[in-house]
């Protein structure tokens, strides 16, 4: 699995011009489902992504996790992370998760994270829709994590 997350202040999004997820302060996840993914991918996911020390303590050091600040978290499926540029012009997404699968990891993320951290706030957008992701990026701050270690 891939993931892009951004410290937001906040971010929602829209279908078709109706907001469909919100949050306040916390974090923004763009999630990508890779062919090879497993469960053990998703759970790395689920337990790496809130514990991220990306906002700041007393002292101005990021020492502080979405858990810790009680945050929220929206999370948009994105199957271009699986995008691969590096021949031609338009890229080729063969690495990604047939579509019946990334839905079903998609779901699964979102409900591991509301069953694993109860206290968090978790949104999210609509699988396969054509979204419209409105943020403000707090820092910024913005991380690349790849559930194989691949970057």
């Amino acid at each position: 699995m891939r993931a892009v997350v951004q410290r937001v202040t906040n971010a929602k999004v829209e279908v078709k011009q109706e907001t469909v997820g919100e949050i306040d302060k916390g974090i923004l996840v763009f999630l990508g489902v890779g062919k090879d993914d497993t469960c053990d991918d998703l759970l790395w996911m689920v337990k790496k992504i809130p514990n991220l020390r990306i906002f700041e303590d007393e002292n101005g050091k990021m020492n502080r996790s979405l858990v810790d600040i009680n945050g929220d978290i929206l999370v948009v499926s994105q199957f271009t992370l699986y995008g691969d540029c590096r021949r031609g012009r338009r890229p080729s997404f063969s690495n990604a998760a047939p579509l019946d699968v990334a839905k079903k990891m998609y779901e699964e993320f979102c409900a591991r994270l509301s069953e694993k951290y109860n206290s968090l706030k978790v949104s999210r957008g609509v699988f396969q829709a054509d979204m419209k992701v409105i943020l403000a990026n707090d820092g910024p701050v913005t991380l690349l994590l790849d559930s194989k270690g691949d970057f």
